[in-house]
């Protein structure tokens, strides 16, 4: 079979490149075993603020943008939009960070986004008042890749097994029984077992969290102080999730399920049942930048990388510019271009 792309890896990347395929009517094969990614467990939150220190995030707007129109894009073919346009809440710790807070609302960057009406949560405990972050929103994660997959599926564009290096041919572009003009890898931490893309500095930082259930009614909002709570159905809650960085093994850790407890307990003091424990590898890069472009020797394969905990935000604008990048020679912005490395 002849084919426009081969797309390796099913996680954030992946499936955003795949929809650029889509929308423009190109042909491919996207080849995943089907194990859960770190993304099909993330908390599917895109945020312009960084809530640590109330910074902007860089290229923001344009991200939060791109998420908007992508979804809305892939709704023509999925049959449903699943964005969820609630926003991030942060409770501020003292009045020394709600203080800091409307300092920081006047910079330019962040006029936008930091709201000064401060809220009274509820279901919660907010002693010194929670600041709301507009422009933030979050994907219903898991209905997203459920959907998407059985698009795949059902059009036969997903090959179901891990990709075998040894069955590819780059002198005759081929891999198995099909023939390509590109092919893109979208492997998160698994590229450190690429030979093509080995180099590259993708590290997994490893990230728990957990679904509780309760018959509490919390605030519409995506609440956070150390940690995220929202509702995902009618009576269960996502809370996460840890970062945990220089960690090779991927296990449940009692610790950072303990952890994750604990930050929940300090602002959510009813009762709940823990449903489920998650954890994966981000595929993260020290200077915090995704990772695209061109393989320096072969002109016809390309990385997609190191979405890091802001994987929906980054894989839906940087999919679009590789694609771009590809098929009309548009520029990839040298701070995220492969060449950094290369």
């Amino acid at each position: 079979m002849k084919l426009d792309y081969i797309i390796v890896g099913g996680g954030y990347a992946g499936v955003m490149f795949a929809h650029q395929l889509i929308k423009n009517n190109k042909s491919f094969i996207l080849i995943s075993d089907g194990v859960r990614s770190a993304s099909e467990i993330s908390a599917g939150v895109c945020n312009p603020v960084v809530l640590k220190r109330f910074t902007g995030v860089w290229n923001a707007k344009n991200e939060i943008e791109t998420v908007r129109s992508n979804f809305s894009e892939m709704e023509t073919y999925l049959g449903q939009n699943f964005i969820n346009s609630e926003n991030l809440v942060r409770i501020f710790h003292d009045d020394v960070e709600r203080d800091l807070w409307l300092k920081k609302s006047e910079n330019e960057d962040l006029k936008d986004f930091l709201d000064t009406d401060f809220i009274k949560l509820k279901s919660v405990k907010n002693e010194y008042l929670s600041g709301r972050v507009h422009d933030s929103l979050r994907v219903d994660v898991k209905a997203f890749f459920r959907s998407f997959y059985s698009y795949l599926e059902k059009n036969k564009l997903w090959l179901k097994e891990a990709f075998d290096f040894s069955e590819l041919n780059l002198e005759t572009n081929t891999y198995k029984d099909f023939r390509f003009d590109k092919i893109v890898f979208c492997e998160g931490v698994n590229v450190n077992n690429n030979p093509y893309f080995s180099n590259l500095p993708v590290k997994g930082n490893r990230g728990h969290s957990i679904l509780i259930s309760s018959d509490v009614e919390v605030d519409p909002y995506i609440i956070k102080k150390k940690f995220f709570l929202f509702k995902t159905n009618q009576k269960q809650f996502f809370v996460g999730g840890t970062y945990e960085w220089d960690q090779t093994v991927l296990e449940i850790i009692p610790e950072s399920v303990n952890k994750l407890t604990s930050g929940l307990e300090e602002i959510f003091d009813k009762e709940y049942k823990i449903d489920e424990v998650n954890v994966a590898f981000r595929a993260v890069v020290h200077d915090r930048r995704p990772i695209l472009g061109r393989h320096a020797e072969h002109e016809n394969m390309f990385v997609l990388n190191g979405m890091g905990a802001r994987g929906v935000m980054n894989s839906c604008f940087f999919s679009k510019q590789l694609f771009e990048h590809i098929e009309v020679g548009k520029d990839i912005f040298p701070v995220v271009d492969v060449k950094r490395f290369q």
